[in-house]
């Protein structure tokens, strides 16, 4: 009974194949291991210690001296910490492997990681937008001398720790928020820098809270430009450097036999892990494994995507036959 079972199962098989032979290729291997560059990891460590360091100097230094330019740096850099600290734990956690619940690995935590540092900005921006017009209503002492010494070393300082980001991958969207936390560091020295001239050559004290606002709006301008570029991987968008209009049109250019394609799928893990899916139509008589690997090799070639899952399926006048 078991052997008429099987046979018939067989037969099952055997006539469905006919029908519908399927054949799906990722066009890649199942390695989804992120490729975490450790120097990275390593320079996001090193400038978060310096600039939280540093910080505590600028905190004492902004209250000795009465400097809001200073105290609105402190607390930048105090963002800043957080942030490089984040990433830092970013880069730790992409570390580890994919798994059967997580199949893409942890890429993604460090884009998750860039969209908060870009909120923080937002926060730091109007915090000291704030503190600038109580300031201006209300004018108090600010002591140049104190203030220009530790803005001085401020501006070394972030100097330093934007040399250190340098080194890292500016394409990875996490050092790009780790960077841009930093050069908003390095426009406050200098704000506070040429504040404490003008203070101690004239005496004009509005000009600590005047320059602090001017360093407040480029915060704010680096703090939507990194938002906006994460908050569009997160929600799945296209790469920019990919259309799927351009897609369908090379493919039928380059490759003859394809005769259609469809259902083009593409969103990205970081900017770094492009992903897409497509559908491709070819004749009843076509090799299929030709096809699919001339599909990959132009994907990778002129639209830079490696992980790409293609499906190519025979077309007929009356049937359509996965292959």
């Amino acid at each position: 009974m078991s052997s008429n079972h099987d046979k018939n199962h067989g037969d099952r098989e055997h006539n469905h194949s006919q029908s519908q032979d399927h054949a799906h290729s990722h066009g890649h291997d199942h390695s989804h291991a992120p490729k975490v560059d450790e120097t990275n990891r390593n320079r996001v460590g090193l400038a978060a210690l310096l600039t939280g360091l540093f910080m505590v100097v600028e905190v004492v230094g902004g209250y000795i001296s009465g400097s809001l330019a200073l105290l609105a740096d402190a607390g930048h850099m105090l963002t800043d910490f957080a942030a490089l600290g984040m990433a830092w734990t970013a880069f730790t956690i992409a570390k580890r492997p994919a798994n059967w619940r997580h199949t893409f690995g942890f890429d993604r935590f460090s884009i998750l990681t860039a969209f908060v540092n870009g909120l923080t900005l937002f926060v730091v921006a109007v915090l000291i937008v704030k503190e600038a017009i109580e300031r201006l209503n209300t004018p108090g002492e600010v002591l140049a001398g104190p203030m220009l010494y530790v803005a001085i070393a401020g501006l070394i300082v972030n100097l330093l720790v934007f040399w250190i980001l340098q080194g890292a991958d500016q394409h990875n969207l996490n050092i790009r928020g780790a960077v841009l936390h930093v050069l908003g560091d390095l426009l406050g020295s200098v704000a506070a820098i040429i504040a404490a001239i003008v203070i101690f050559q004239t005496g004009w004290t509005p000009i600590d809270p005047i320059l602090s606002v001017f360093v407040a709006l480029i915060i704010l301008r680096s703090g939507w430009t990194l938002v906006k570029d994460s908050a569009y991987i997160l929600l799945e968008a296209a790469p920019k450097h990919i259309d799927r209009r351009a897609i369908i049109e090379d493919l039928l250019v380059h490759i003859p036999d394809i005769l259609a394609v469809e259902h083009i799928h593409a969103w990205s893990i970081t900017p770094e892990r492009p992903m897409l899916t497509l559908e491709a139509f070819v004749g009843p008589e076509t090799r299929i494994d030709p096809i699919r690997q001339a599909i990959k090799l132009r994907l990778k070639e002129k639209f830079e995507v490696e992980h790409v899952t293609i499906q190519v399926m025979r077309r007929s006048e009356n049937t359509l036959m996965e292959t």
